[in-house]
């Protein structure tokens, strides 16, 4: 008597699927600055370029490295650094902001959501630092201090990419892209922290440290000090939020770290005092909505502005600046190895959990969002300019590489998801059928999001 066939054992989980639909509405809502962001930096980034070859070439770095600021408290600074160093600690702040929601009250707070977007970042900064390397590697030390200039991915610049080709891209792969992104910017200000800070006085370190808690207190007690005054956010945790910033950017550790600490330290969930979680948005959601399109509209065009700017010098100086073993490292990493991290981690972490991809989805399509994960410009600007120096010649080839690699990128994601936008669209419309008209698609039910 022959034995009957086992089936094999059913994936134990899906990766990529739909998340609540609370969070789509979110989710959504930041995507959507975000393009508007896109459309300014990508301006701005336009203009610096044209200034910087153009007969305001003068004016333009005249302009970038003019010094304002108070110099005994170490703050007297060209307006290029305050850009890099002010203005790009308010982006920080926000990812800290956001990638604590998400681990706390967001979908992300489920280990088996969180591990795939986390190991895609991960292997997203991986493999590009390591391919820059090995190409960099017989080309002198200070070559290889830019290993980290392709590791970043630039939100943004990516939805802006989705919105000019008109992609219809399912609101999993959204939120994948989006969670991915973020966890680069901690991956990054990390790789800031502990490889590009040298000097440090410990004294200014640690009365931001003391400030810091301080500010934790106020922020988690916000309700108990200064009960429905919203304006003391402004008041009281602005000003000391700008003294912790100023004593990290003294104590010699990039300012950009003070960002994201201050933004971990802002509580997601509403106190039992002031409510509880359903009594209402927390303050990380009340900072973020407000702060967001300080971040998306001015800080970071203002930043790109003062850093994209690069003198080419003609065709010569162009493939000059593309010869430099640097500008290589850096367009081979995004345009290939970020793709190739981003793909292998989350494959690797599907098999190894005996998880499967949504049925909706095709591994083309994770393919398509890690080409545009290779979209890298504000981050990949900064580490740039910390490792070779502003206007040093490394540091103009990098730039330059930087915008080759994210414009290649960004037409061979679009080639792919372009070419799935006809499939994208019948899952748009399967997600937009809201059968009992109650608000929320029929697809957002419990019984449909099971998997």
């Amino acid at each position: 008597m022959t034995e009957p066939s086992r089936l094999p054992n059913p994936p134990t989980a899906t990766i990529l699927r739909r998340g609540s639909h609370n969070e789509f509405v979110r989710i959504s809502a930041i995507l959507r600055k975000e393009t508007v962001g896109g459309a300014i930096l990508l301006a701005a980034t336009v203009a610096a370029l044209i200034m910087a070859n153009s007969g305001f070439s003068e004016a333009y770095y005249a302009l970038r490295d003019f010094t304002i600021g108070y110099e005994p408290w170490h703050l007297e600074l060209s307006l290029g650094a305050w850009a890099a160093d002010g203005l790009l600690a308010i982006f920080f702040f926000l990812a800290g902001l956001e990638l604590k929601r998400e681990f706390v009250a967001g979908d992300l707070r489920s280990l088996n959501r969180a591990i795939v977007p986390v190991a895609a970042a991960i292997g997203g900064v991986i493999v590009p630092a390591l391919i820059y390397v090995l190409i960099n590697f017989d080309s002198g030390a200070d070559t290889l201090r830019g290993w980290a200039i392709p590791t970043a991915t630039d939100i943004a610049f990516a939805v802006a990419v989705l919105a000019v080709i008109g992609s219809k891209l399912p609101s999993a792969l959204r939120i994948f892209l989006l969670t991915l992104a973020v966890v680069d910017d901690l991956l990054a200000i990390t790789i800031i922290a502990f490889f590009y800070t040298t000097n440090i006085a410990v004294l200014p370190l640690l009365l931001a440290l003391v400030l810091l808690a301080m500010f934790w207190l106020l922020t988690h007690k916000f309700s108990y000090f200064f009960g429905t005054r919203a304006w003391a956010a402004w008041t009281v945790l602005l000003p000391l939020g700008f003294v912790v910033w100023a004593l990290v950017h003294g104590s010699g550790v990039h300012a950009t770290v003070a960002g994201v600490l201050l933004g971990f330290a802002v509580p997601v969930l509403r106190s039992k005092r002031g409510g509880g979680p359903d009594a209402g948005p927390g303050l990380a959601e009340t900072l973020e909505h407000r702060i967001r399109p300080l971040s998306s509209g001015f800080a970071i065009p203002v930043f790109a502005f003062f850093s994209a700017g690069v003198t080419l010098g003609g065709a010569e100086g162009l493939h000059r600046a593309l010869t430099d073993p640097v500008a290589i490292g850096i367009v081979v990493a995004l345009v290939i190895g970020k793709p190739i991290g981003v793909l292998l981690a989350t494959f690797v972490v599907t098999k190894t959990t005996k998880a499967a991809l949504d049925p909706d989805l095709a591994w083309i399509d994770v393919f398509g969002v890690a080409l545009l994960a290779g979209v890298g410009f504000t981050v990949s600007l900064l580490i740039s300019e910390l490792a070779f120096g502003q206007g040093s010649a490394h540091d103009d080839h990098a730039k330059v590489a930087i915008l080759v690699g994210s414009l290649l990128a960004a037409l061979l994601a679009t080639v792919i998801l372009r070419a799935r936008n006809r499939h994208y669209g019948r899952i748009a419309e399967a997600e937009a059928i809201d059968s009992d008209n109650d608000g929320i698609p029929d697809v957002y039910r419990p019984e449909a999001s099971k998997g």
